[in-house]
């Protein structure tokens, strides 16, 4: 249970990073062409380290689980170790 929230936050803090790096393009509060406000910057710094922090957490948490997966294969096919 304790997993699956911890994952479901790091999935919410993913699409939030990715929202915010979106969000001024999106909303238009970035004009197309124009120099860049400091709200925009400000929304894709802070949304590129969210998203990118989550991904790596993410990454992280799914090499951890593959490599538990294969010691447990390990040692079901061998016995003795």
């Amino acid at each position: 249970m304790k997993t699956t929230l911890g994952l479901g936050a790091l999935a919410l803090l993913f699409v939030g990073g990715l929202w915010l790096v979106a969000a001024p393009f999106v909303t238009g509060y970035q004009p197309r062409g124009a120099a860049w406000t400091d709200a925009a910057v400000n929304d894709v710094w802070i949304g590129g380290l969210l998203a990118a922090g989550a991904f790596l957490t993410l990454a992280g948490y799914a090499a951890a689980t593959l490599r538990e997966l294969a010691r447990r294969g390990r040692h079901a096919v061998d016995p003795t170790r």
